[in-house]
């Protein structure tokens, strides 16, 4: 079966937000995994593939919409450099991300319709707006220094696509609905990663979400005004935004870049509100959970964003407060 079009969600439902999952690494150490290794959750797409497809289940039965892959951390140079793998073999890994949240999503799809007593309840439909996004992250993910918040490596264009490419294209083979270009923190690689898009992957949906220096910059200082005419006739590109940044951060930035944006949606799945201390390495501040979130999400849908979930420190029960809110808006 073709991958569902994620855009056909915004086509017949415009004005209801699709559902991200939360933080995969945080869930999985709930559920007791060790992601402390180079490759955090990636790792245990060997070591403990079952606990990958739990987490992606519970973040459906949470209300998410849609599935990020395990895939973030998982280049084809970081599995080769760090586990001994061939190329075919990293790309089987990623590969095996995809066919995870697929798992995931046909055992909830049919967990709804056995434990539902109303007959309208169709499994087309109930399937057409569950999605799975292949999780692409940015070059300094695979540099381990933190760099995808701050966008300062400098790597040649041609390198870049190179780095991206063999993922992709495993995502691609795997079946995933749609491609998360996320955690991107410049210019250059974005500029990168669409002409790769353009010239290799021409049927491929993808969104775009980035690491800010402020609310009105991503994290190399790039200004949104020229991130967003990037995608001006990016006809592929179904939605920009930010993941992995305050959420206060991301709601202000949401505000400035709306204005900018010629079609698709806006996105956004920031972190859970607490800052991570990386001398201390450890996180620090409040949660934002409960009223408050429920709030914040009304404030990011208000501010247009068709897309919202969360990103580091956020779990199912965060997302099932998202969905609550989203709902008590209808």
């Amino acid at each position: 079966m073709p991958p569902t079009k994620i855009s056909t969600h915004f086509t017949s439902s415009p004005t209801i937000p699709l559902l991200i999952d939360g933080a995969l690494a945080t869930y999985l150490e709930h559920l007791g995994a060790d992601i402390s290794g180079s490759l955090w959750s990636a790792s245990i797409l060997l070591s403990q593939p079952e606990l990958i497809k739990k987490t992606h289940l519970d973040y459906y039965r949470a209300g998410a919409n849609i599935a990020i892959t395990a895939s973030y951390q998982a280049s084809i140079a970081g599995l080769i450099a760090h586990l001994g793998l061939s190329e075919g073999e990293a790309k089987s890994v990623v590969g095996k991300s995809v066919e995870l949240a697929i798992e995931a999503r046909d055992m909830y799809v049919r967990e709804k319709l056995e434990g539902s007593c109303e007959r309208s309840v169709d499994e087309e439909g109930l399937r057409g707006d569950l999605f799975v996004a292949g999780s692409v992250g940015p070059y300094g993910a695979f540099l381990s220094d933190g760099s995808e918040y701050r966008g300062d490596y400098l790597v040649a264009h041609d390198v870049m696509k190179e780095f991206h490419r063999g993922r992709i294209q495993a995502l691609v083979d795997a079946g995933v609905d749609v491609l998360a270009c996320e955690t991107i923190p410049s210019k250059s690689e974005t500029v990168a990663l669409l002409d790769l898009m353009r010239s290799e992957f021409k049927d491929t949906e993808a969104w775009f979400t980035f690491t800010l220096r402020d609310a009105e910059h991503i994290a190399d200082g790039t200004s949104l005004r020229e991130i967003a005419a990037l995608f001006d006739d990016a006809e592929q590109v179904v939605g920009l935004g930010f993941n992995c940044v305050p959420d206060d951060l991301a709601l202000a930035a949401l505000k400035n870049l709306k204005p900018l944006v010629k079609r698709g949606s806006l996105i956004v799945y920031p972190n859970s509100g607490e800052q991570w201390n990386a001398k201390a390495r450890e996180w620090e501040g409040s949660r934002t959970e409960g009223e408050g979130l429920a709030s914040k999400v009304v404030q990011w849908e208000e501010a247009g964003a068709g897309m919202i979930g969360g990103c580091c420190r956020t779990t199912p029960e965060d997302i099932k407060t998202m969905e609550e809110a989203l709902l008590g808006r209808r």
